[in-house]
């Protein structure tokens, strides 16, 4: 039944995504702190900047800023991110930067909506005492926002897991791809999508379920 897969690198594939994910994930939550930290800084360039990077990206399709990433900084301004020379290598860096631009925008907003639960006398007794915005912001506020908003960074992360499948239009031999060959070459197709269907569900649903917990057992109680 299960004859057809030999010849194919499956486990390999799925290495792949789950390198992408990761490696995107960490990126996406870098990124989008930093971004969330703009969002409510009190310097207004820094907010506009933030507001229109959010506002824009997040309505940008995902395959377009990967394709973007690819054909633009790779081909028409020589980006090559130390790869000049391993296509394999260069899609797959590029393909984490256009994934943790995009979950970046969405990792933003879910901060920022933990961030405006901590409630303003803290912050505000936190400047009485001498702390200035970063330190109030690093200190007071972001430790507590994080644990507000575990359960929206899961459903981020989990999204994320399943964007990697976007990378396979820039040639990244990730899951998707494999399975477009397979579909291709073999005659089962119900059988490749139920046996590529569990593999994204082994993925995230323990991300799912670990977080969830986690979210749980360190919430603030308010």
């Amino acid at each position: 039944m299960f004859d057809f897969l030999e010849g194919y690198d499956l486990l390999g594939a799925f290495w792949v995504t789950v390198k992408l994910a990761v490696f995107s994930g960490i990126g996406s939550l870098v990124l989008g702190t930093i971004l969330a930290a703009m969002r409510v800084s009190p310097v207004p360039l820094m907010r506009g900047f933030a507001t229109v990077y959010v506002n824009v990206v997040r309505n940008i399709p995902l395959t377009v800023i990967i394709v973007f990433a690819s054909l633009g900084l790779a081909d028409v301004f020589g980006i090559t991110l130390g790869a000049a020379d391993d296509f394999d290598a260069l899609s797959f860096r590029l393909a984490i930067l256009g994934l943790t631009a995009y979950t970046a925008a969405f990792v933003c907003e879910a901060i920022r909506s933990g961030i405006n639960t901590v409630p303003v006398g803290q912050a505000e007794a936190a400047r009485a005492i001498g702390l200035n915005f970063t330190q109030v912001l690093s200190l007071i506020v972001l430790p507590q926002a994080f644990r507000s908003v575990i359960g929206p960074l899961t459903n981020v992360l989990i999204a994320l897991t399943k964007n990697t499948t976007v990378a396979a239009a820039i040639g990244v031999a990730e899951a998707a791809l494999l399975m477009k060959e397979m579909i291709e070459n073999e005659s089962q197709l119900i059988l490749i999508s139920a046996i590529f269907a569990f593999g994204f569900v082994v993925l995230t649903l323990p991300t799912g379920l670990i977080l969830g917990w986690l979210g749980k057992r360190v919430a603030v109680k308010r």
